[in-house]
């Protein structure tokens, strides 16, 4: 017998939203989100990641405060460059899209990115709204860690490289290199040696602001170069040098002007298994140099005050992004069917099929993949694997090239559980997969009864010493810890908040998501 209690408690919006702080945890974006850039445009801020392998890619988030996020469209459905796009004659893994810029011009978004494999190709799309999706406009040169920079004399720029930064001029339409524009090195005063890449470039006060990112032997470190000319020459300042959080050194990123004047740094940080995580920075103009850290003293703060409007109702510690599935390698549609929503927002059931066989999860194709999230993050999925086939495996995992596998596989009459820990090799010219290590943990028979339910779940812990996946089943399909959803209707129309507790949950007939649905939707029509 299940037991369902629904605590509804309905709150009246009867004031306008004003002018609030936000107080945010760094990392404020604790999950992967490598090369950052982040404009604003209005009342909204808009950023972008880098994907690499996985598809549709880089993904367009809009947030109003920095701190809640939706991500509205990605740039890209596909790639079919080269066949190592559809995981074929090699794979794409640690390559693919690359370093996106992203600006608005003249009532259109912009968004250049490098496909960082054959034929090595940049493509520069646009859009006159990120939520209705994006065009590819042109292919240009291969320009490794772009920025896209507008002129005010309606000249177009973009500054590329690692190690010298190059300064080449684009045709005002964007459709090409311009024949006879500027094509220069920048003299760069004061640049170090080593790593040193990551351009992204504003104007503020009439000077240009090249910002980099380097690393000499004392630490990764975030460069602001500045001329009162667009081919320089250039001086320099060090910017942000900060370790934090038990982890190095922080950079590569922006800066970003704010509603009311204030401006903040976005910067990446290298943490493992998660990822590239985001850290945001107080940008303090001193002397004419955009400074980060709290005064302008170079050090992440551990938590950041964010000045602005916010119209949402939950105030987290750390930023929220909806979670938004994307695909490995090119996906065959035909082999996807949903239940409702789409190919990246599944619903509550997603039918797989393959065409093509796979030896280890490393080429499996149609692999769904989603962001861990720090400092801790927990994903269950059920699974129905009672058609699956001999030699037939599926599963969950924490993916990367070490990766916790596991899987529901098939083996003669038999369906087991296997657990493995796997460790991928790839060639350095085509990425292809020379060879797998796997040893096998732990194997479990799953009871023929069984195979119409069976819960894998995964928690993964990033807490600084820990970077841990811990995975867990069920056969039976309960759910032992209470479920508690709160959400909120957005809907100026309809001003409501909602609490759903869930105890003693029997079986996965009916979930949480359906039934939030079900009371938001009665919710719409009595107010």
């Amino acid at each position: 017998m299940r037991r369902v209690t629904l605590l509804l408690c309905i709150f009246l919006r009867l004031t306008i939203a004003s002018a609030q702080t936000i107080q945010v945890k760094n990392p404020f974006i604790w999950a992967d989100c490598p090369d950052p850039d982040i404009i604003r445009v209005d009342d909204y801020y808009y950023l972008v990641s880098t994907t690499m392998h996985l598809f549709p890619g880089a993904p367009i988030m809009r947030s109003q405060d920095l701190v809640h996020w939706e991500t509205v469209s990605y740039l890209f459905d596909e790639i079919h460059d080269t066949p190592r796009y559809d995981l074929a004659e090699g794979t794409v893994y640690g390559r693919g899209q690359w370093a996106t810029s992203l600006r608005y011009h003249d009532g259109t978004f912009w968004a250049l990115f490098v496909a960082n494999d054959d034929p090595h190709k940049s493509m520069v799309f646009k859009t006159d709204n990120p939520a209705n999706g994006w065009i590819l406009h042109s292919r240009l040169p291969a320009f490794h860690d772009a920025s896209l920079f507008f002129d005010d004399d309606g000249r177009v720029y973009v500054f590329s490289g690692s190690g010298d930064i190059r300064l080449v001029e684009l045709e005002p339409d964007l459709s090409d290199v311009k024949k006879g524009g500027v094509n220069m090195t920048l003299q760069l005063n004061g640049r170090p040696q080593g790593l040193h890449e990551g351009s992204r470039v504003i104007k503020h006060d009439g000077m240009y602001y090249l910002l980099c990112i380097s690393w000499p032997r004392t630490g990764r470190q975030e460069i602001a170069y500045r001329s009162d000319r667009i081919e320089g020459p250039y001086d320099s300042k060090v910017i942000l040098k900060s370790e934090f959080g038990g982890f190095p050194y922080a950079g590569q990123g922006t800066i970003v002007n704010g509603k009311h004047g204030e401006w903040y740094g976005v910067m990446f940080q290298d943490r493992g298994g998660v990822g590239r995580v985001l850290t945001v920075e107080p940008c303090s103009w001193i002397d004419g140099w955009p400074m980060l850290g709290a005064n302008g003293d170079g050090i992440i703060p551990e938590t950041v005050t964010l000045d602005g409007v916010c119209n949402c109702h939950t105030n987290p510690q750390y930023a929220v992004i909806e979670k938004d599935y994307q695909i490995n390698h090119n996906y065959v549609k035909a082999d996807i069917k949903t239940e409702t929503g789409s190919i990246t927002k599944p619903g509550n059931f997603v039918n797989l099929r393959t065409s093509q066989l796979a030896n280890n999860i490393y080429d499996a194709k149609n692999t769904f993949t989603w962001r861990t999230w720090g400092p801790t993050c927990t994903d269950t999925v059920v699974f129905d694997a009672s058609g699956i086939k001999d030699g037939d495996f599926t599963g969950i995992a924490a993916f990367n090239g070490d990766s916790g596998v596991l899987s529901i596989k098939k083996e003669g009459k038999k369906t087991y559980l296997v657990f493995t820990e796997e460790h991928v090799r790839l060639s350095d010219a085509k990425k292809e997969i020379t060879s797998v290590e796997q040893q096998e943990i732990e194997r479990v028979e799953i009871p023929r009864s069984r195979l119409k339910s069976v819960c894998l779940v995964m928690n993964g812990d990033f807490n600084p010493g820990k970077d841990i996946a811990t995975f867990y089943y069920s056969f039976d399909g309960r759910q032992y810890e209470n479920s508690l959803l709160v959400g909120f209707c957005l809907d100026e129309s309809c001003p409501v908040a909602f609490c759903i507790l869930i105890e003693e949950r029997e079986s996965w007939d009916v979930t949480t998501a359906q039934i939030a649905k079900v009371l938001l939707d009665s919710l719409s029509g009595m107010i």
